[in-house]
């Protein structure tokens, strides 16, 4: 029986992190964002219909001067690029609760298959009788595959921002009646 499953915004969060000058780590994340699926009951092996996406205007990286700049067309260009989607196409199990998710990203108007780790934390009955399901998503991805290509050196010749963003996600669904 297909199953329908929808975000929990509540209890979910989409985080990207960047390492810059090389040394530290920013970490930034997406305020709005959506994901839905479709499942055979409450098995995800065989999940169909995974769309994931997010708001590129709602992001946030705690720091207003920066998120300007992540907006602008030196990085995301959100005046033309609002949007972040992510389709997935393959879900291929590794382990009990452990899988891999192949799909497509676009991103800054440029699609790219992605591959990233999904890890089930288990299903519940909360308490209100709503059955929920929840997920932890890794991965990574290069910026500069998806048009992300601004780039600056400091004086001594260090890299202000790395070409790899690290992709951490806690997704929480809740199966629709």
């Amino acid at each position: 029986m297909a199953t329908t499953w929808k975000l929990d915004p509540m209890h979910s969060e989409v985080q990207f992190k960047i390492k810059h000058l090389m040394i530290t780590t920013v970490t930034g994340y997406f305020k709005s964002f959506d994901v839905s699926l479709t499942s055979e009951g409450d098995d995800f092996s065989k999940a169909s219909d995974i769309v994931f996406t997010a708001d590129v205007n709602s992001l946030s990286t705690n720091n207003e001067q920066r998120d300007g700049h992540l907006l602008s067309a030196d990085f995301f260009d959100a005046e033309n690029h609002g949007q972040l989607r992510f389709v997935g196409q393959k879900f291929e199990k590794t382990g009990d609760d452990t899988a891999t998710l192949t799909g497509d990203l676009t991103l800054h108007g440029v699609t790219k298959p992605v591959t990233v780790n999904v890890e089930l934390g288990g299903i519940v009955v909360d308490p209100y009788g709503q059955t929920k399901a929840g997920f932890t998503v890794t991965g990574k991805i290069s910026r500069k595959d998806f048009g992300l290509t601004w780039s600056a050196v400091t004086e001594a010749g260090s890299v202000v921002v790395s070409d790899e963003v690290k992709l951490a996600a806690d997704i929480q669904l809740v199966k629709q009646a």
